[in-house]
């Protein structure tokens, strides 16, 4: 009331409809948009302004769910479609996305325009800014997402939208996912046999583990997934086929960038700036957006700030803040 504004109160548990998996519910958009239709679009048209608990919704049944980390960012971009707003406001503690980690490198800079790609492949693999659910609805209804932050509200943040200027630099940012776990499946009796990947996969679903990068040949499979699985169990399952080891205190480093698409030597590029380290995995994504390689967990700091100082040394003011 101290700004004149007529707040309303709504129940999220009576609008966002989810499944019923508790701690990790999955949002139903359709339904949920159709309630959103009914309930708060009324009172926008009547100059109210709904506020709303994120994080909380409800399964067909009324009972309560949790839909997991990030879920408060989530609803955000669930509710922001649902009404097919102008923009989605994601209000955090930083001043948007940046190059990488400042706590890793002090002079990580502001982006001031990412593509909804990017952004994406930058919050699955580590960026802490955003959850990687978040763009999902504002990628459906080309929602423009906006990251801000309250304690400096006059900072223009990072946009995030659907194509992106691509600058000229090579990469927009760097990622980093630590406590990363390798699992080596190898199994030559099993050499071009059909079902094979098949078989590991579904081991992986019945242990609920997600898989990051994966590299495979005819006769073996390494798999990174994310040390905080119960990896003895799922490597005990996966010993019925093959010869199963794991290596944990690894770490994923994830270069984003849409220029990859066009620039021709990119890698040669990275890992001669790393010609001294070892490199467990390497994956150029599906995306063709990210380069993504594996390395140990306490070289982190030292690798990053090296392609740091390469690739963001000269910065495109037009992309860069």
């Amino acid at each position: 009331m101290a700004h004149g504004l007529k707040g309303a109160h709504v129940d999220a548990r009576e609008v966002l409809v989810t499944d019923s998996s508790y701690m990790e519910a999955v949002p139903q958009q359709e339904e949920t948009t159709e309630r959103l239709q009914t309930k708060v679009k009324p009172l926008l048209e009547a100059g109210q302004v709904p506020v709303m608990g994120g994080f909380i919704g409800a399964n067909r049944a009324g009972v309560t769910t949790t839909i997991g980390r990030g879920g408060s960012d989530y609803s955000a971009a669930i509710v922001g479609a649902g009404l097919g707003a102008e923009r989605i406001e994601i209000w955090t503690d930083v001043d948007g996305i940046l190059t990488t980690d400042p706590r890793i490198c002090p002079d990580a800079r502001r982006i001031k325009v990412i593509s909804f790609d990017e952004a994406a492949e930058l919050a699955y693999f580590g960026a802490k800014v955003l959850h990687p659910a978040t763009v999902l609805p504002a990628i459906q209804k080309n929602i423009p997402v906006y990251v801000l932050n309250s304690r400096n509200p006059s900072c223009e943040g990072t946009k995030i939208t659907t194509r992106a200027p691509q600058g000229k630099n090579i990469f927009k940012a760097i990622a980093v996912k630590k406590r990363i776990t390798i699992v080596d499946v190898a199994a030559p009796r099993m050499l071009l046999a059909h079902g094979f990947l098949r078989a590991i996969f579904e081991a992986f679903d019945r242990h609920k583990v997600a898989v990051d990068v994966v590299s495979t040949s005819e006769v073996s499979v390494s798999l990174t997934v994310d040390s905080n699985y119960a990896i003895p169990a799922l490597a005990a399952d996966l010993a019925k086929l093959a010869d199963v080891k794991y290596e944990g205190r690894k770490a994923i480093v994830c270069l984003v960038g849409e220029s990859l698409r066009d620039k021709p030597g990119v890698a040669a590029l990275v890992f001669g700036e790393l010609a001294d380290k070892k490199i467990r995995m390497i994956s150029q994504g599906a995306s063709e957006i990210n380069l993504t390689f594996v390395i140990e967990e306490d070289e982190v700091p030292e690798v990053v700030q090296r392609l740091h100082g390469t690739f963001f040394a000269d910065l495109d003011p037009e992309i860069y803040a």
